[in-house]
C-alpha cells in the first residue's frame, strides 16, 4: 500500500456530502434472514481458566478425520449470535451509511427475531416467513457454515405479496427503490421464479425515476449444492433485468469459479488475473453492466471497459469474517450511488470490509472516511 494512495484519497473525496445525497435515495434490499451463531472450536481449557481455539480449517479437518471409526467430540464456544442472510448483513451496512431503504426476508413470524430488532430504528423491516439459521465456525483462515434454511422455502411471490398488501404494494415498494439489491438466491428455492414475475408484472410498470438510472445488485451466494441447470437458468433470468436496471452482479472468487463451471468453462488459476479474466468471461455472458469479484485480499470488477484491481486492507487475524462479502458489497454499492469511479466503488466496498473483520461493527460514513484516510496513509491497521 502506498503512502497517499491515490485511489483511496478519491474514495475519500466521494464521500463528501453523502448523507444529504444518500437521504434523497431508497433502497429495497432482501430476500432472505438468518440468525447468525458465531462459533470456535475449543482446542484446550486450562484450570486458570484460559481457553485456546484450533486455530485453522485444515487443523480442525486432521482431527475430524483421526476421529474416523473412533467418535469424538468438540466444544464449540458461542462467541456471538446476530443477524445473518445476505440480504439483512448488507441492509444493516448500507442503513449505517444512512440509506434510506426496506428490508424485505424471512426475518420470523409473525415478527421480526429479536437479533432484527436493532435494524428497525435505521429501516423499515418486512418478513416474510419464520428466519433461517446458521451456525458459522470461523477459523483465522476462513469459516465453516453451517445451515438449517428449511424457512427459506416460504419466500416466494406469494408471501411477498402478502407482505405488501398485494401486487399494487410491491409495485409501490419498486418504484420508490433508487436501488434494489436482490441477495442469496442460492438458499431461496423460489427466487427464479420471483425473479420472473418482478421482470412480467412490476418492472414493466416502473415510473422513470428522477434520480438517474435504477441500479439492482444480485448476489447468487455460493451456489455449489444447486444444479449447473439451475443456475444456468437463474442467469438467464437475471439478464433480463438489464431491460429495467443498471445491473451489478457480485461475486467471491469460489462463486466467481462455481459459474464459470456451469457454462462449462475452466480458467487456470486463481490470483490476480484469474479474477479478472472471470470477471470479464461472465459479464460478456451475462450482458450486465458489471460482474465484481473480491478475494480475501483484492477485488476486480469488469465492465465493457475496464477491469481494475484495488488491493484491500487485509486483516491476518479478523476479529469476523462472516458477513465480509456483504460489507464489502455495501461499500462498493455506497460509492457507485454516489457516482463512483470503478476503482472508487472496489476501494469503498474493500475498506468498508476491512474495517468490519476488524472491528466485528459496521462503519458509519464517519468511520469509513476515517479508515480510508488510515489506508491512503499506508497505515490500515
Amino acid at each position: 500500500m502506498r503512502a497517499h494512495d491515490p485511489v483511496a484519497l478519491a474514495a475519500l473525496a466521494r464521500l463528501d456530502h453523502a448523507e444529504t445525497r444518500l437521504a434523497r435515495l431508497r433502497g429495497v434490499i432482501g430476500l432472505d434472514g438468518f440468525v447468525d451463531q458465531i462459533l470456535r472450536v475449543v482446542d484446550q481449557r486450562s484450570s486458570d481458566g484460559t481457553t485456546t481455539f484450533i486455530p485453522t480449517i485444515a487443523e480442525w479437518g486432521k482431527r475430524v478425520q483421526a476421529a474416523g471409526g473412533k467418535s469424538t467430540k468438540f466444544e464449540m464456544s458461542v462467541v456471538q449470535m446476530k443477524l445473518g442472510g445476505n440480504g439483512p448483513i448488507m441492509a444493516s451496512a448500507l442503513a449505517a451509511f444512512g440509506l434510506p431503504l426496506t428490508c424485505v426476508g424471512n426475518l420470523g413470524w409473525p415478527q421480526p427475531h429479536a437479533v432484527f430488532q436493532p435494524m428497525a430504528g435505521a429501516c423499515r423491516l418486512a418478513t416474510l416467513a419464520e428466519a433461517s439459521f446458521t451456525d458459522a465456525v470461523e477459523f483465522e483462515d476462513g469459516k465453516i457454515m453451517l445451515s438449517r434454511q428449511e424457512a427459506s422455502a416460504r419466500v416466494n411471490w406469494e408471501s411477498l405479496c402478502a407482505a405488501f398488501g398485494g401486487l399494487a404494494g410491491v409495485q409501490q415498494l419498486f418504484d420508490e427503490a433508487t436501488f434494489v439489491a436482490l441477495n442469496n438466491w442460492a438458499a431461496l428455492p423460489h427466487m427464479s421464479a420471483i425473479w420472473e414475475r418482478l421482470q412480467a408484472e412490476v418492472c414493466p410498470r416502473l415510473a422513470p425515476s428522477t434520480e438517474g438510472s435504477r441500479r439492482l445488485f444480485l448476489d447468487l451466494a455460493d451456489p455449489q449444492f444447486c444444479t449447473a441447470a439451475d443456475l444456468r437458468r437463474a442467469l438467464e433470468i437475471a439478464g433480463g433485468f438489464t431491460r429495467f436496471y443498471d445491473v451489478t452482479l457480485g461475486l467471491n472468487q469460489k462463486e466467481a469459479a462455481e459459474l464459470l463451471h456451469a457454462f462449462g468453462s475452466k480458467l487456470p488459476g486463481d490470483d490476480h488475473a484469474w479474477c479478472r479474466d472471470a470477471g470479464r468471461a461472465l459479464r460478456e455472458k451475462l450482458g450486465v453492466a458489471r460482474v465484481v469479484v473480491h478475494a480475501v485480499a483484492f477485488a476486480t470488477a469488469a465492465t465493457a471497459s475496464d477491469t481494475p484491481v484495488v488491493e484491500g486492507p487485509f486483516a491476518a487475524r479478523p476479529k469476523i469474517s462472516t458477513g465480509a462479502g456483504d460489507h464489502f458489497n455495501a461499500g462498493f454499492s455506497l460509492a457507485l450511488l454516489l457516482g463512483g469511479t470503478l476503482e472508487e466503488c472496489l476501494q469503498c466496498g474493500v475498506a468498508t470490509s476491512g474495517f468490519y473483520v476488524r472491528t466485528a461493527k459496521s462503519p458509519t460514513l464517519d468511520d469509513l472516511r476515517a479508515f480510508l484516510r488510515r489506508i491512503a496513509g499506508g497505515r490500515p491497521d
